[in-house]
């Protein structure tokens, strides 16, 4: 196992799609008993999809803020390493891009949409191929569309490790930072369970401490009890 914790996003999802490839980086337990599990190619490819739709459709680029407004879920994961990939900065307060769970026009209408200069709307269902709910004009269907680009990320310009990769609570947290200061440190090739009850950011700190590491993480819906059998069964060694 590597020791050394890489320096950007970038390379920690070199590293999960290099060598072990196949082995689980992120399981996810959803209600209903869904069980979704991803291997480092796989969420590398769900990274490099959702890169390539950022920055095709909605052109970001180094300095690009966003914000995530969708619970702790495989979804969620994914659209953070794939935007951290394109050298966008996560905020917690206005953005130029903000992914939802809720959609912005209707009944239950997100009153953060008219901070955004873009939204993209996501669809958490496991048989969802488009967001439930009325778009506005311009928003974006991620489930819909995400499927349609390519499996490999080949950016113009790669964000370096002293690139800005958050701005949460007035605490900046540069690409490096964000694998360093902010990921919560695990002992190497840790298998982490992670409750998604947690805030989104405490669930992100985790995750990226668990591949830091060199390890993989579950993501347990709060409907799906933290019991012997699922520790057992899934091999948990912290968390």
């Amino acid at each position: 196992m590597e020791s050394t914790a890489p320096a950007t996003v970038s390379a920690l999802l070199h590293r999960l799609r290099s060598g072990n490839s196949s082995a689980p980086r992120l399981t996810w337990y959803g209600p209903g008993g869904e069980r979704v599990e991803l291997s480092g190619r796989v969420l590398d490819n769900w990274a490099a999809k959702t890169s390539n739709l950022l920055v095709e459709e909605l052109d970001a680029e180094l300095g690009t803020t966003f914000r995530i407004e969708v619970p702790a879920h495989w979804k969620s994961a994914v659209i953070a390493l794939a935007a951290w990939q394109t050298g966008g900065v996560l905020v917690d307060g206005d953005a130029d891009i903000v992914f939802s769970a809720v959609s912005s026009v209707g009944p239950g209408a997100d009153p953060s949409a008219e901070t955004a200069a873009a939204r993209v709307a996501v669809a958490l269902g496991a048989l969802e191929l488009s967001f439930p709910g009325e778009l506005a004009p311009g928003d974006l269907d991620y489930a819909a569309l995400v499927r349609q680009f390519a499996d490999s990320f080949d950016p113009f310009d790669l964000p370096s490790a002293d690139d800005g990769a958050a701005r949460l609570d007035d605490v900046h947290f540069t690409q490096a930072e964000l694998l360093g200061r902010f990921a919560t440190p695990f002992q190497p090739g840790a298998r982490v369970l992670v409750d998604a009850s947690r805030p989104l950011r405490e669930v992100l700190a985790s995750l990226l401490g668990a591949w830091a590491a060199d390890g993989s993480a579950v993501l347990r819906h709060p409907d799906v009890p933290d019991t012997p059998r699922l520790r057992e069964t899934e091999r948990i060694t912290a968390g």
